[in-house]
């Protein structure tokens, strides 16, 4: 076995740095996934959801992450996708988030927590 595949992947890396230093995105509610990282080309695509729809500062946090990722050697053009606070999730029938979430999955965002309705305390 070489070296090279005893190295975590760049979507490995990226996720963990992701988790070691932006905190503040699962401090607020928010998720992040990346969805693409090629090392051949260099993208890199991660999409941000949960509390950072419509969130004032999302566009910090993307700023940071973009600022941080493009310093990469390996990394040549960053995406940071953050639905659109009038983007609408389609109501508690929609199986999917725009993330591609199950929403009911183990109480992670689903209809009834995020949008408890008018008879909620």
């Amino acid at each position: 076995m070489s070296d090279s595949e005893d190295e975590p992947s760049l979507r490995e890396r990226v996720e963990k740095w992701l988790a070691r230093e932006m905190p503040i995105i699962q401090m607020h509610g928010g998720t992040s996934a990346v969805r693409a990282a090629d090392p051949e080309t260099g993208e890199v695509v991660i999409e941000l959801g949960g509390g950072c729809k419509g969130c004032s500062v999302s566009d910090v946090t993307t700023g940071n992450i973009e600022a941080e990722l493009i310093t990469w050697p390996e990394i040549s053009e960053v995406t940071i996708r953050v639905p659109d606070a009038r983007d609408s999730l389609g109501g508690p029938d929609q199986p999917e988030s725009i993330m591609g979430v199950d929403r009911t999955e183990g109480g992670r965002g689903d209809w009834g927590s995020s949008n408890p309705g008018k008879d909620h305390l």
